[in-house]
């Protein structure tokens, strides 16, 4: 028998420790080579660690959330062939080089499938069912009662007084099965609603509610629930580390303008027509081509601030941070040199870097170094936003939703598809004229497509 000792690879250039995200084993278990140990995180990259032996786990070098320094024992793993007992590094190349190029997000290595054990299963709180009463049947509830069977009974339940176990006696309710749905739902006792012809309806229901001063009983409001405490780990932490520290550090302001986007919108329907093998366009490929047009007109916008130096960086290329939801939460893959591309390579590079976020293959290189960011809710973006700047950037965009409007062209009333775009700026960098001149420069861009696409 021997020990061996896995140690924290270098899993990226000039990283000096990393997150447990997530355990795949743990202590007492029995490892496989090449069987997967634990995630870890760097920036917004997650790599797998991968037993390069078999044998039993003995320690495991913390909890999720815990960072790990470059270099130090991850796993402790008991092996049935002697082995040194502190390896060196230089055995774990190989588990390095697959390490770095196997990346996944947190959501995409969790496959939230868990199997409690015996005793997890002792633990849990036992479950009870309430039996509904024993439902005679209708034919006899209806010779009992001497009715024909057209007459509308409530489905499952007594017609006439019947006796249950402990000797209660239950009033018949007549109404259909929408307003008992809707009474279920309300938690409202029917046997307390009166009627004009003892047949409940809609209108009962809302005079109940109203003389009851809207109150309804418990029985309607859900079930409790316990509080849940959740660990900020991983992604999420990362998220909230770098939105505090924006919000600290940077003030912002925020302005918003409106833009007739009917001619653009008409455009892009044209060319998703006759798009053949080319991407599907979105709006966001035009605006990231308008963008690209206007920041050499306000090179203070494509800019970083360094509040430590005092140096603000005007940016000659656009590296256009792009965010995008994802599974685990928000991240910002970048369109390198986004000015050097055509509406359809924009198309292209937004559907790769999204769906390379949402299934966790992003590089570090394709998360790292935006000198602008634009994001975009789609139909859900609202009518208008406050974007938040992640530093070293000193601006951000949001695109809101496309609405149909009235307005008035040329003295007639139109109903025209308009937008609003959304910059928040770096009050340090950027000042508020800067910042409406820039969205003043947009808009014959945005709004004339023929322009924008000469």
């Amino acid at each position: 028998m021997g020990t061996y000792q896995f140690k924290l690879p270098d899993i990226g250039e000039g990283i000096a420790e990393a997150e447990i995200v997530a355990w795949h084993v743990k202590v007492g278990d029995r490892v496989e080579e090449d069987q997967q140990l634990a995630d870890m995180m760097t920036d917004k990259a997650t790599v797998e660690m991968e037993s390069p032996v078999a044998g039993v786990v003995q320690s495991l070098a913390g909890e999720v959330g815990d960072q790990v320094p470059i270099g130090s024992v991850l796993v402790t793993i008991e092996t049935e062939a002697a082995a040194a007992a502190d390896t060196p590094l230089a055995t774990q190349e190989g588990t390095e080089t697959t390490a770095e190029g196997e990346r996944t997000d947190t959501v995409a290595m969790a496959d939230g499938a868990v199997t409690p054990t015996h005793a997890q299963e002792e633990a849990l709180p036992a479950l009870t069912v309430a039996e509904e009463p024993a439902r005679p049947e209708r034919s006899a509830q209806r010779a009992v009662e001497g009715r024909s069977p057209e007459l509308p009974t409530e489905p499952g339940a007594p017609t006439s007084p019947t006796a249950e176990p402990d000797g209660a006696h239950r009033q018949q309710v007549l109404t259909t099965p929408a307003v008992r749905q809707r009474a279920r739902d309300l938690g409202i006792d029917l046997s307390q609603v009166k009627s004009a012809d003892g047949r409940i309806r809609h209108a009962d229901l809302d005079s109940y509610l109203l003389y009851n001063g809207g109150s309804i009983s418990a029985r309607g409001t859900g079930a409790p629930r316990a509080d849940e405490q959740i660990k900020v780990v991983g992604l999420r932490r990362k998220i909230a580390e770098n939105m505090q520290a924006a919000k600290r550090r940077i003030p912002h302001f925020t302005l918003v303008e409106e833009y007739d986007v009917t001619a653009l919108e008409e455009a892009r329907a044209m060319m998703n027509r006759d798009r053949g093998s080319n991407p599907k366009l979105t709006l966001l490929p035009f605006l990231i081509t308008a963008l690209n047009r206007t920041f050499p007109d306000y090179p203070m916008i494509n800019a970083t601030y360094d509040d430590e130096g005092n140096v603000v960086t005007r940016h000659g290329a656009v590296h256009m941070g792009m965010a995008a939801q994802t599974p685990a939460g928000l991240m910002v893959p970048v369109i390198r040199n986004a000015e050097r591309l055509s509406i359809w390579q924009l198309a292209a590079e937004v559907a790769r870097l999204s769906d390379a976020a949402k299934t966790g293959k992003a590089t570090r290189e394709e998360l790292t170094g935006p000198t602008f960011t634009i994001s975009s809710l789609g139909p859900m973006g609202g009518i208008t936003s406050t974007p938040v700047i992640s530093p070293p950037q000193v601006a951000t965009v949001a695109v809101n939703k496309v609405e149909d409007k009235v307005v008035p062209v040329n003295g007639e009333l139109e109903i025209r598809k308009r937008m609003n775009l959304s910059l928040s700026c770096d009050h340090r960098v950027v000042d508020g004229w800067d910042a409406a001149s820039f969205l003043a420069a947009l808009k014959p861009l945005i709004e004339n497509p023929l322009r924008l696409l000469a």
